[in-house]
């Protein structure tokens, strides 16, 4: 039996996706454990979590550094000595640098279907843009914003009583699931990343 693939997580808040990776990973079955969980914020849940859950973490803080350059190298450093096979963003509110993602396959999520509504206000946008059908996309991150290779999207519609709170809390909903299927798949199956293009089975991991 193949070895589970080694996840580090990055953080920034109360870590709800974490916490679905977390309950999914108890099983054996998942094909995936999570060997450290990271924050640029001291004192948050999702840390806590990490730490209920028996998980090393550690902390990288940008004002502890002179200069975003060295943050930038500190984090691949600490990041570097637990060996992902991949990096989840989840909810990290921090650009990661060129180096960063040349050395790590990273994924995260946006609470819209890209290309549409990037940015830090997905929901809003797309209500007041008015569209009947939003949803949620994780992508491979590169050097923009929200503008990775797409790895899976799924729609959720937007009914006609929603303001942003409602909707935005029922995309964080169909977000976790989606996350916690493709990460799972990309431990059992592989991945591979050409160009635009994302396969998930493609490839022996």
């Amino acid at each position: 039996m193949s070895q589970p693939a080694r996840l580090v997580v990055l953080v920034s808040g109360s870590g709800t996706n974490l916490q679905a990776l977390l309950d999914a990973t108890a099983d054996p079955a998942y094909g995936a454990r999570i060997v450290a969980v990271g924050a640029d914020r001291e004192d948050i849940e999702g840390l806590a979590r990490a730490e209920r859950a028996g998980v090393p973490t550690f902390v990288r803080r940008v004002s502890d550094f002179e200069t975003r350059e060295g943050w930038d190298a500190a984090l691949t450093t600490v990041v570097d000595r637990f060996e992902p096979d991949v990096v989840v963003s989840a909810g990290f509110m921090k650009l990661l640098s060129q180096e960063f993602l040349d050395r790590h396959l990273t994924l995260n999520t946006h609470p819209a279907l890209c290309p549409a509504f990037p940015g830090m206000h997905g929901p809003r946008d797309a209500l007041e843009h008015g569209v009947k059908v939003t949803g949620a996309t994780l992508f491979v991150v590169d050097a923009g914003v929200d503008t990775g290779p797409i790895v899976a999207q799924v729609p959720v519609p937007v009914e006609e009583d929603d303001d942003v709170a409602s909707l935005h809390e029922r995309i964080k909903t169909a977000e976790r699931a989606m996350l916690v299927d493709a990460v799972g798949r990309i431990a059992r199956e592989g991945i591979s990343v050409e160009g635009r293009r994302v396969r998930i089975g493609a490839v022996a991991r």
